[in-house]
């Protein structure tokens, strides 16, 4: 059976065309399926009309967060209710093309893959954010050592095998994409064009955008931590060169008496101290908040009965 985790908020205008779609598109290669749409805490109709369409095709499940908790923690909470052999993750703005997935069902069956990811080849909208979203995959794949990760996001298919190994990391603060590429197996790509949002505007603003990747280097990477040594030591060549440049400048009599020295050693000490504060602060945070050890969610209900919820 094969399981499709579809997480979604606020997303009443585009359900109708993404369940149109989503159903003929899986049903073209495989007729044992679960679509299980999760709903993260959504305002507007969402939930009534997911549970409409619940009610004329059962392999639609719904479950319902009890609040918002986010697109990582909502994919989270779909995966641990999904019960195929094979596991989809997919966005609920028409921005993944439901059609890919018989692809990375082929690859699976047919070449032997653990992990198939879909890999944006190219995208279309807003150009500048498409442009911001290309530099940070590239620059995640290098400072986090995943160079296998390439332009892909949470978009993919997984094993049983391999969704168990995924859901088995237990971090509060998660970037999907990282994790699976981070357990290993056998894993492969499918190129395709991600289309622009069908409808409505993007939930994932640019704050948002830089939150995740936030989360993403700082969970995989140690390359902050080195960036503050080569920052503290570029500074320390900088301060002695300026060091240099003011006594030759006294003794040329060309330097204004007692300003140089206190700026100087102000303003090397005051930027190099904050930038490692704030870089070393970012990693206390995470280590409290996963000290924490709160739930990533929490249900409020899951439509996912053989009988009428």
């Amino acid at each position: 059976m094969l399981s499709v985790v579809i997480p979604v908020f606020n997303e009443e205008q585009v359900l109708k065309e993404l369940i149109k779609r989503t159903v003929p598109a899986i049903e073209s290669f495989i007729a044992d399926y679960e679509i299980i749409f999760v709903d993260d805490g959504s305002t507007d109709n969402t939930l009534g009309i997911l549970l409409g369409h619940r009610k004329a095709n059962p392999k639609i499940k719904v479950l319902a967060l009890s609040r918002n908790f986010g697109h990582q923690a909502a994919y989270t909470a779909g995966l641990e209710h999904a019960s195929g052999d094979l596991v989809a993750m997919m966005d609920g703005d028409l921005q993944d093309p439901p059609e890919v997935l018989s692809d990375m069902y082929n690859l699976i069956r047919k070449e032997g893959f653990d992990v198939v990811s879909a890999r944006k080849s190219s995208r279309k909208g807003n150009r500048m954010r498409n442009l911001y979203m290309q530099l940070f995959h590239r620059l995640f794949g290098k400072v986090a050592g995943l160079g296998d990760i390439g332009n892909a996001g949470n978009f993919s298919m997984m094993t049983r095998k391999a969704a168990d190994a995924l859901l088995s990391v237990r971090e509060n603060i998660r970037y999907l994409p990282g994790i699976r590429s981070f357990i290993g197996f056998r894993q492969g790509f499918v190129d395709f064009v991600r289309d622009e949002r069908f409808s409505g505007k993007p939930k994932m603003t640019f704050l948002k955008l830089l939150r995740l990747a936030g989360d993403a280097i700082f969970s995989f990477s140690k390359f902050p931590l080195r960036l503050c040594f080569f920052l503290g030591l570029t500074g320390v060549i900088v301060f002695l060169a300026a060091g240099i440049y003011v006594l030759v400048a006294k003794a040329m009599h060309i330097a204004v008496p007692g300003w140089s020295s206190t700026l100087l050693s102000i303003y090397f000490l005051g930027s190099i101290q904050l930038v490692f504060l704030g870089i070393i602060g970012e990693y206390v945070y995470r280590t409290y908040k996963e000290s924490q050890n709160r739930p990533v969610y929490f249900v409020k209900k899951f439509y996912g009965g053989t009988t009428a919820d």
